[in-house]
């Protein structure tokens, strides 16, 4: 049985990268569809909305479990932890950003689809750059931890398995 535990844990910086990959899908989505055709008032807000609700589900399963239970094992990772939860607020505010344009895109087209691209090229970015120094950062000392706990599918499915 400890085998099978270890063994899981070494899949779970493998989840973790599958995990933002899924999210880059989701965004490059998001982003091709506004560049490309006109979306309905509704698709285009719950498509914002559910990337919104997925990103910050899968932060949220970050840091109320990954990184409690990563520092624990590993304290020397407090610095890059408190990196990564900085980066999850910043995050955070252009998904608001994200969703409030959403909202307004609904009532007034042209400009609000402008601004919510723009938002979305930027937060595309930031991804990019958070989620790279997240695997390159956390990954050997996630692979080398005990078991996990509850919190891999908030982390890996995004509190909707």
């Amino acid at each position: 049985m400890a085998s099978q535990d270890r063994d899981r844990a070494a899949a779970l910086s493998l989840q973790l990268a599958r995990a933002h990959e899924e999210l880059r899908r989701l965004i490059t989505g998001i982003r091709t569809d506004l560049g490309h055709r006109r979306l309905s008032d509704d698709t285009l807000v719950t498509h914002c909305l559910a990337f919104c609700a997925a990103l910050e589900s899968h932060h949220r399963g970050e840091d109320d479990g990954m990184f409690s239970h990563l520092l624990r094992e590993r304290p020397d990772l407090a610095p890059t932890v408190a990196k990564l939860v900085e980066d999850h607020g910043m995050i955070s505010s252009i998904l608001s950003r994200v969703g409030e344009l959403a909202h307004r895109a609904t009532e007034s087209r042209g400009p609000a689809l402008d601004a919510i691209g723009r938002e979305l090229d930027g937060l595309a970015a930031v991804m990019e750059s958070h989620f790279g120094y997240e695997e390159r950062a956390i990954s050997e000392a996630l692979d080398r931890s005990g078991p996990a706990a509850d919190w891999p599918d908030r982390v890996f499915r995004f509190g909707t398995a």
